[in-house]
């Protein structure tokens, strides 16, 4: 199978590169920067450039956008819509005009909001920020493509919900390395819960797709069971160190109050702080998903939650 990825050189990508060099799937990265573990694979190219685009992409069996601006701080806000959304009408294109006729996207859960009752993919698209609001505009121009040829095209939109693992420097890294460092805090109850998912299986369950030759339209949720609270995060990663861990606790109008603060003065002296309000509002969040669909599928994940817990745990203590 002959597979092109657009945008593989960061985190989940770098991992499915490693699992189709692994089965020995024939791929291609396209990146505006070269992957670190493959550069040989790796094309320059932009999603916001059609004419590099056009250069580098060439038909494959499949092809998988995993390309985005995903950061909380992105700053312009334009940069959002303009790689998450106008890239993805720009790579709809090249496709178009190459004849490439299968796209697996990776959207996300911010698509629904926060403190949402559990959505599965038929819940209102409700999204809180700039990078939710680009996804579901990414998301609307993909199935605009679709419906062009929904005979002969195939389009899987997967919306993970937080991705985590060893290697990667998000908020689940920065969360659990603060818990075992002794260095955090718990900003309101910790009753709140939170779907997550490990890298491992995510960039498994495209490939599943991939393998089992789903073809149509299809919308999932990616999400690792069972969803757990803030506080038995903090307990998980208690085992792992071997340590009860108690955290201060902060009530969350303190916390929020204090994220506040920090986003003004961030924006005073131009510089980016590990707290913002923003952060403090997801953390606080209920962020569950369904993700029953991607069982009913067939998948079985190859690895649990708390196993993608533990080993990321035990890469942040090998780092640091």
């Amino acid at each position: 199978m002959n597979i092109t990825i657009i945008g593989g050189s960061g985190f989940i990508g770098t991992n499915l590169m490693k699992k189709l060099e692994k089965d020995k799937y024939t791929f291609e990265n396209l990146d505006k920067v070269t992957s670190t573990s493959y550069p040989s694979q790796t094309k320059i190219a932009d999603v916001r450039e059609s004419a590099s685009l056009k250069a580098s992409l060439q038909p494959s069996d499949w092809t998988i956008l995993l390309a985005a601006e995903h950061r909380d701080d992105v700053s312009p806000v334009s940069l959002y819509y303009d790689v998450n959304v106008e890239g993805t009408r720009k790579v709809l294109e090249v496709m178009e005009q190459k004849g490439i006729n299968r796209i697996i996207f990776t959207s996300s859960v911010a698509v629904y909001g926060l403190n949402k009752e559990n959505p599965d993919e038929m819940f209102k698209a409700d999204p809180f920020n700039h990078y939710g609001k680009s996804k579901w505009g990414a998301e609307e121009v993909l199935r605009e493509w679709f419906q062009k040829d929904s005979q002969n095209r195939t389009l899987i939109i997967i919306r993970p919900t937080v991705v985590f693992g060893p290697g990667n420097r998000g908020n689940v890294y920065n969360l659990l390395k603060q818990i075992a460092f002794g260095k955090f805090m718990m900003i309101g109850k910790g009753n709140n819960k939170k779907s997550m998912a490990y890298v491992e299986n995510v960039s498994s369950f495209i490939k599943y797709c991939m393998d089992e030759q789903l073809s149509g339209y299809h919308v999932f949720n990616y999400a690792d069971k069972p969803d757990l609270s803030v506080s038995e995060l903090v307990t998980q990663a208690g085992i792992t160190l071997n340590k009860r861990i108690a955290p201060l606790k902060i009530p969350y109008t303190i916390g929020y109050s204090g994220g506040l603060f920090l986003d003004i003065v961030a924006k005073i002296l131009n510089r980016k702080f590990p707290i913002s309000a923003v952060r403090v509002k997801k953390f606080c969040a209920t962020t569950q998903f369904s993700a029953d669909k991607v069982k009913q599928l067939g998948f079985k994940p190859p690895y649990t939650l708390a196993e993608g817990l533990d080993a990321t745990v035990k890469n942040i203590i090998k780092e640091n």
